[in-house]
């Protein structure tokens, strides 16, 4: 007998490359290593390799697929949630049937209905087996999700544990904007955050602070010459310069940097 094949949605494969791409991007753009991450996330290097380049026939269920998406978009800094929602989950095993459901039955004989039996218990087998297969890897994800303090092997990332390479962060262009009050009063920069985003701030050439802050986080800073801004998610943060109306710096998930001044260049 063949094996069963696996067939894919063409909307998975088209949309897992996609996503795999974009991760690869956001992650080169960072400088973090493919090892990195993967000792971040507690997810095998190779799944996570076969995620960027959209191999999906070496991938787990569907589910586990969107899962490791949503864990390796968080390690590097984006809404993990929002990002793998876009990962369709349906079925992607499709069975081919078996030659003997077409023979006429005027055509069976004992031989026939022999190897009808043996078809029917090797399929039974098989289906309860990867039944228990997928049940045991629900459940081990269910009861580490219920008792989050005795499961050690799979940690959720957190700011604090995040590695410091998102400080080689760098625009993916050009994007530097000079704003300057007309007073010549000390700058002074709201920042709001509709989004989780990596924020580095300079007051004056001194980095005043640098890390990833959530949703909804809302902080103020100042300087007496120049204050710099530059954010890994620019569609996630809003700015507002010496009470000025609050503008978005740029696109969602683009690398994005803002300069702005208290005085006009000489």
């Amino acid at each position: 007998m063949k094996e069963n094949k696996r067939h894919f949605p063409q909307e998975q494969v088209e949309k897992l490359e996609e996503l795999g791409s974009r991760l690869r991007q956001f992650r080169t753009e960072q400088s973090i290593p493919l090892e990195e991450v993967a000792a971040q996330t507690r997810i095998q290097a190779r799944l996570l390799n076969a995620i960027e380049e959209g191999r999906l026939d070496e991938l787990p269920e569907p589910v586990y697929i969107k899962g490791f998406i949503k864990r390796f978009a968080e390690a590097l800094g984006l809404n993990g949630a929002e990002f793998a929602s876009a990962f369709p989950t349906g079925s992607a095993l499709q069975f081919v049937k078996p030659a003997w459901q077409y023979l006429p039955a005027a055509q069976l004989r004992p031989m026939h209905l022999y190897l009808l039996y043996v078809c029917l218990v090797i399929g039974a087998v098989s289906g309860l087996s990867l039944l228990v297969r997928r049940s045991a890897m629900e459940g081990g994800m269910s009861r580490a999700e219920d008792y989050p303090s005795q499961v050690k092997q799979f940690p959720s990332p957190s700011p604090s544990t995040r590695p410091k390479p998102l400080q080689k962060l760098e625009p993916t262009k050009a994007a530097e904007v000079t704003q300057r009050s007309q007073d010549g009063k000390p700058v002074q920069v709201r920042v709001t955050l509709k989004a989780q985003s990596w924020l580095r701030i300079v007051a004056d050439g001194k980095t005043e602070f640098e890390g990833t802050l959530p949703e909804g986080t809302k902080r103020t800073w100042v300087a007496d010459k120049r204050l710099v801004v530059r954010a890994g998610n620019a569609g996630g943060v809003l700015v507002e310069f010496n009470k000025e109306s609050a503008k978005q710096m740029g696109a969602p998930y683009e690398v994005q940097e803002i300069s702005f001044a208290a005085n006009p260049s000489s």
